[in-house]
């Protein structure tokens, strides 16, 4: 009895150094570490009457999300960066990482397409010319080791000449955010060989409506450039017709991107439109779409997902390279930090995940939650959570918490081609739970927020 006592006051010792030590360095930042939904403390022993919150649960995760609970993008960026690179050996260690000014969304949301092949570079902050400390404890971290497909640059300072250190950098900058967004394209055909065989077109003042768009360019590689509501840029015309006639692929309705700047663009490439009539319906749109090897096609379950609030353009950025490795998914947005917005609650339950027999044998839907509790509260995570989880297939929906309503109604452009489904083990089904909300699907000849 003595021993078992002296290991738990040993225990409850150490934790109580942990704890005092991380609440003392908490002190420099935002919010102590031991508060309900903050830092997790791994160790922490039974005697603890808040061990649960403590080791992080239920707001760093649940049984069907992960939180990177940052108050700030910089914290985010340099958390999904050793998410995604564990750095704990030779092997888990980026080639080169990405530095981009947080003052510019344009840069940061461009620069996510060097986490696509061959670079695979994750992206941290930096504040004009300096390293916040939490990039500066990341790249450290990670210690990347010279990318042959970026001339053995080990840094890629995207719009800034934040000091590296000893680490190789290559600068990649221009005069405004078209200019940049075309340099970075640059970069990538030079290291990939070829230019890609398609763009994604967003609006340069239009940072919710562009944010999908870095998942996507992360994980296929697809460029983000810029133009403005009514007038295809110099620089953007350039960096297309590097790319040879593609297929253009607009993101954001005509409210961001005119019908005329359509147009134009149709000279340069064979051109598209996908959209919702806002930020969160234009984010389930973008998931949805599916065009030949363009588009996640994500209408049906069994994904990983990304969820972002539309007023923290950088977390975009910082959670890029999740929608490029581990459950590879589209970024979804909530316009609120308090209620899941009603077209993300449908769309969420249209791709439920249901089994018939087993659930063991089924398919499973993943997300990852971007930014703290000002960001995505607690009640939208739990949510979330219950909408992601595999039910019977005649299983009521989770009763909802409040939900925020939608300003418009969502269109969202029909799959150009269907997705191909794998074929489910025994006992599994791809369909959707007999209580699903399926969105509206425009005809194929429509015309409307889904066509230029």
């Amino acid at each position: 009895m003595r021993s078992g006592r002296r290991t738990r006051r040993r225990g409850v010792a150490a934790w109580l150094s942990s704890a005092l030590a991380l609440a003392l360095l908490a002190g420099c930042g935002h919010s102590a570490p031991i508060a309900p939904g903050g830092v997790p403390i791994i160790g922490t022993p039974g005697e603890i009457a808040k061990a649960a919150e403590n080791l992080g649960f239920p707001g760093f995760a649940t049984k069907n999300t992960t939180r990177v609970g940052g108050a700030d993008p910089i914290s985010d960026a340099a958390a999904v960066s050793q998410a995604v690179y564990v750095s704990a050996s030779a092997s888990s260690r980026p080639e080169v990482v990405t530095l981009v000014d947080l003052h510019s969304w344009q840069a940061s949301l461009a620069a996510a397409l060097f986490m696509s092949p061959p670079m695979r570079a994750p992206l941290l902050f930096t504040d004009g010319g300096s390293l916040p400390a939490a990039t500066s404890s990341a790249l450290g971290t990670l210690a990347p080791s010279g990318s042959a497909a970026a001339g053995g640059a080990q840094v890629l300072r995207v719009d800034n000449h934040a000091d590296s250190g000893t680490l190789h950098a290559r600068d990649v900058t221009g005069a405004n955010p078209f200019a940049i967004a075309a340099a970075i394209d640059r970069l990538q055909i030079a290291a990939s060989g070829s230019p890609s065989a398609a763009v994604v077109v967003v609006a340069a003042d239009q940072p919710a409506y562009a944010m999908p768009a870095a998942g996507w360019a992360a994980k296929s590689g697809d460029p983000i450039l810029y133009v403005t509501r009514d007038a295809i840029p110099p620089e953007t015309v350039a960096a297309l017709r590097a790319h040879q006639h593609p297929h253009i692929y607009i993101l954001g309705p005509p409210s961001t991107v005119s019908q005329s700047v359509a147009s134009g663009l149709r000279t340069l490439g064979a051109v598209k439109r996908i959209a919702g009539n806002d930020p969160v319906s234009n984010s389930i749109a973008f998931s949805r779409y599916y065009d030949g090897s363009f588009g996640w096609g994500v209408t049906d379950p069994g994904h990983g997902l990304v969820f972002a609030n539309s007023s923290r353009p950088l977390d975009a950025a910082a959670a890029a390279p999740l929608s490029a490795s581990g459950g590879y998914g589209p970024l979804l947005l909530t316009n609120s930090s308090a209620a899941l917005p009603s077209l993300l609650d449908g769309a969420l339950l249209d791709i439920r995940p249901a089994y018939d027999k087993d659930p063991a044998r089924g398919f499973y839907n993943h997300g990852w939650l971007i930014g703290d509790q000002h960001a995505i509260s607690l009640a939208e995570q739990a949510q979330i959570d219950a909408l992601l989880e595999i039910a019977p297939v005649n299983a009521a929906p989770p009763a909802a918490a409040p939900i925020t309503p939608a300003p418009s109604s969502i269109a969202p452009t029909p799959p150009a081609t269907t997705p191909a489904v794998p074929t489910s083990p025994p006992g599994a089904t791809r369909r959707r739970s007999a209580k699903a909300r399926a969105f509206p699907v425009l005809p194929t000849s429509a015309t409307g927020p889904g066509h230029p």
